[in-house]
């Protein structure tokens, strides 16, 4: 089968969509199929990826406005982030001229038995909705999957103007099917699309994943928490200042680059908070599977939920789960050693990349 995926950023971008765009590829090739994986380049050399992966690399083209890249290289001026924060919310800009590039890119190929367009951003998919709209006969054979990591219009985390609504609607009546992380995502989608709507998770290669062997209880308590805040929807503000005027002893690592939301605290905390940047996936698991337990701090919003989750668990460490200012008192019981009130994940393998895959196949097989 010939499947083509298409997302803005692919490896080595460490965020949770150039993942899915990335895990997605890697397995359907390891599966036999022929693969081909649209992305924003940048001056990353593929070269030993393609040979390892079978995975024909290819790139989205450059862009003039967007200047983000799977490289890392974000080449983004002072006059760029200024442009872009007055025009982002009204013309999805700078995300906008990708509508081009993918329909430029999809003029390219033939003969596509899957298309698979990953989103944020949204652009991606409404470049293949344009491409169908005008090259319908391209389109007979190919099974148009578009891949929606939050919703659009029902995000509650992004407001968008009235006029998207019309926007979104057209792009889901030219997919075959939307597909979402999690059950309750369906609510952030309008009522006439669920029947397109099909849940299928975050896939993760549980081959690539390496855990420590003699886990033992660290001397000093250590808990991690890993992955980005939001105001007031995911605010680690309440559980760093109760940790302030706790009189325990512990260590909290925290993973994040939105380090504005923890920096008022250091001074605060001193050796009882260590702030890193991200790490590669793997090598975090492996580290939050040495901790005594880690954090989720919830989202507040019920249509969406971060992978994250998935990587706590496959750590198989317990988690402290906060959803609300009332949770975080149970920290101290961690603290102690006392798991009972503990989240659980269950049926990890549902998230093994191979039964994720296998998703897909049968959206192809059974339309």
């Amino acid at each position: 089968m010939k499947v083509v995926i298409i997302s803005k950023l692919i490896y080595p971008a460490n965020a949770p969509r150039p993942f899915r765009a990335t895990e997605l590829a890697k397995e359907f090739a390891r599966q036999g199929h022929d693969v081909t994986l649209y992305g924003l380049l940048g001056n990353y050399d593929y070269t030993d990826f393609q040979s390892k992966t079978k995975i024909k690399v290819k790139t989205l083209g450059k862009t003039i406005f967007s200047k983000v890249n799977s490289d890392g290289n974000n080449r983004y001026s002072l006059l760029n982030r200024v442009i872009n924060k007055l025009l982002r919310p009204w013309l999805e800009f700078p995300d906008i001229e990708l509508a081009k590039k993918t329909f430029k890119v999809l003029e390219q190929e033939e003969n596509i038995d899957l298309l698979i367009s990953v989103a944020v951003p949204y652009p991606i998919h409404w470049g293949v909705a344009w491409h169908k709209t005008t090259r319908k006969n391209k389109y007979n054979d190919t099974t148009w999957i578009a891949d929606c990591g939050d919703p659009y219009m029902g995000n509650p985390f992004n407001w968008k103007p009235f006029y998207f609504k019309y926007v979104e609607k057209w792009f889901c009546r030219q997919a075959n099917y939307l597909t979402v992380p999690i059950e309750e995502a369906k609510r952030g989608y309008y009522p006439e699309f669920l029947d397109k709507i099909k849940v299928i998770p975050q896939g993760f290669d549980f081959n690539a994943v390496s855990i420590t062997s003699n886990y033992v209880p660290n001397k000093v308590p250590t808990f991690i928490y890993a992955g980005t805040f939001y105001h007031k929807l995911r605010d680690p503000s309440p559980l760093l200042q109760f940790l302030c005027d706790l009189d325990m002893d512990f260590h909290f690592k925290i993973y994040t680059k939105a380090v504005e939301f923890v920096n008022p605290y250091k001074d605060k905390l001193g050796s009882k908070l260590t702030i890193s940047p991200y790490i590669e996936r793997t090598e975090l698991i492996y580290e939050m599977s040495k901790a005594d337990f880690l954090v989720n701090i919830q989202n507040k919003s019920s249509v969406q939920s971060p992978s994250k989750l998935i990587d706590y668990g496959l750590s198989k460490r317990p988690i402290l789960n906060i959803v609300d200012e009332t949770d975080i008192s149970l920290i101290k019981n961690f603290i102690k050693g006392d798991y009972s009130k503990a989240y659980n994940i269950e049926d990890i393998d549902y998230y093994n990349i191979k039964n994720v895959v296998n998703k897909f196949i049968d959206l192809k097989t059974t339309r």
